[in-house]
């Protein structure tokens, strides 16, 4: 099993790692955007690892705990999709011995999700301020839920990526994210480029449903598009950095007409954290006598 450190660490990593790949559309280490900066990421990163990795705390326990302390350190909504993410996923990995483990070991995390528990992530999202959110008949963000935490992801499923993660024990990250970070860095990719390639085929696969709020779907939809052609021309070329100067500016083109496929980016940091966990449980498995 891994230690609180480990977990936290995990954390860690997997955010840092998320904000220095060349993601278009999002806020990296080769441009800010969206009127906020890489610091702001990485001081948020250091304010969850610890919540995050805080041994027997319930999944809305940890979205709330991770938003005040995130709350504390920037002014700005840097992480609700990834905390959203990384706190079932924090909770499965405390009661595994083994990376394979990991799936069920979520699906029971999820299946037991309670009131409560949607109670505090409602609380969580209200604090973080999330933008483009709207108004819905059903459980509205506005009020307390009187379901349980999946029941609401249930009924938000349709138009978030993040609640279909929830219904379906996260397969966009077991089917998309994780084989393709591995793919690239079994190809001899850095993280930053392993990363990118993971999210342009996250991108390709789904209209982000961030930009589906804020902007259209139709605006999700081209970006989706132009993202599959991205993907297609990289699995035939050798090496993914040859595309730097695309991707920077695309970058900029996204960010001038203020589209940030964030969701996208908020899977992208859970596939890394999914990736970390295995990369650990994997060495204590072999430093094992």
């Amino acid at each position: 099993m891994l230690s609180e450190s480990e977990i936290a660490e995990s954390v860690f990593w997997a955010c840092e790692q998320e904000v220095r790949a060349p993601k278009p559309g999002n806020v990296n280490c080769f441009s800010d955007g969206h009127n906020m900066a890489v610091d702001d990421f990485i001081h948020s990163a250091r304010a969850i690892a610890p919540v995050m990795a805080r041994p027997g705390l319930g999944v809305g326990e940890r979205i709330l705990s991770a938003i005040e302390a995130t709350r504390q350190v920037v002014s700005c909504n840097t992480n609700l999709g990834i905390v959203l993410l990384f706190a079932p996923l924090c909770c499965a990995i405390e009661q595994c011995e083994r990376f394979e483990d990991l799936s069920a070991e979520l699906a029971s995390v999820l299946e037991n999700l309670s009131v409560e528990d949607a109670k505090l992530a409602y609380r969580a999202i209200r604090m973080a301020e999330a933008g483009g959110l709207g108004q819905h008949p059903e459980q509205d963000i506005s009020g307390d839920p009187s379901v349980t935490l999946l029941e609401a992801m249930q009924m938000a499923a349709e138009r978030d990526q993040i609640a279909l993660q929830y219904v379906s024990n996260f397969n966009t990250l077991w089917k998309t994210g994780l084989p393709g970070l591995t793919s690239a860095l079994n190809s001899g990719e850095s993280v930053e480029w392993a990363t990118a390639f993971a999210y342009l085929k996250l991108l390709s696969e789904a209209p982000d449903s961030l930009i589906c709020r804020k902007q259209s779907r139709e605006q999700a939809t081209a970006v989706t598009e132009k993202a599959k052609q991205l993907v297609f021309e990289m699995n035939k070329n050798s090496t993914l950095n040859a595309y730097l100067d695309r991707l920077t500016a695309w970058d900029n083109e996204l960010k001038q007409n203020a589209i940030n496929p964030g969701t996208t980016a908020d899977l992208v940091a859970a596939t890394l954290l999914l990736h970390a966990f295995q990369r650990r449980l994997s060495a204590d498995r072999i430093s094992v006598p």
